[in-house]
């Protein structure tokens, strides 16, 4: 499939419940949000915007910079690392608007926000065990690269700890 028209503009409080809806959907690859917790990343967030096909929200990205006081595991190991960046929380794209490109469009988005801030490197990570094949070879594309990996849930997750530096 190739692009369509879409709009990628900041999330807005009316937008929470799609948003909420899209994690929900993909929640084997992200972490639960009820909509307390979409407004709670929200408040933390340096990137929160989404990508709206005609009249929906067909994808969001929540990304936090370096020295915001969130407390995630894989936030810390960046923070531990790298002196500044920022940290694509999740990124969701709605099943049916698969092949769209509103991923690559609001990556693309987000890269032009860190370089307009300064910001040398946006970094993520995904699931190896259990396996996000799809978000692998999503990020490959995107240039990211694995810079290490580490055990969750007590051993039952692991994840490639990734970084794209901007140039």
């Amino acid at each position: 499939m190739t692009a369509v028209a879409h709009v990628i503009r900041d999330a807005v409080e009316a937008d929470i419940a799609a948003i909420v809806a899209l994690n929900a959907a993909e929640v084997r690859h992200t972490n639960p949000m009820d909509a307390d917790r979409a407004r709670a990343l929200a408040a933390l967030s340096a990137y929160h915007r989404v990508a709206v096909l005609e009249d929906r929200v067909g994808a969001f990205l929540l990304a936090m910079r370096a020295g915001a006081d969130y407390r995630n595991d894989n936030f810390g190991w960046f923070a531990a690392r790298y002196p500044d960046f920022l940290y694509v929380d999740r990124i969701v794209v709605d099943a049916t608007a698969q092949g769209l490109r509103l991923g690559s469009a609001l990556y693309a988005d987000l890269f032009a926000f860190a370089r307009l801030h300064g910001i040398p490197r946006v970094t993520c990570e995904f699931n190896v065990v259990p396996p996000n094949e799809p978000s692998r070879l999503f990020h490959g594309r995107h240039g990211f690269v694995e810079a290490g990996s580490q055990w969750l849930d007590g051993g039952r997750k692991q994840v490639s700890m990734q970084v794209a530096e901007l140039a």
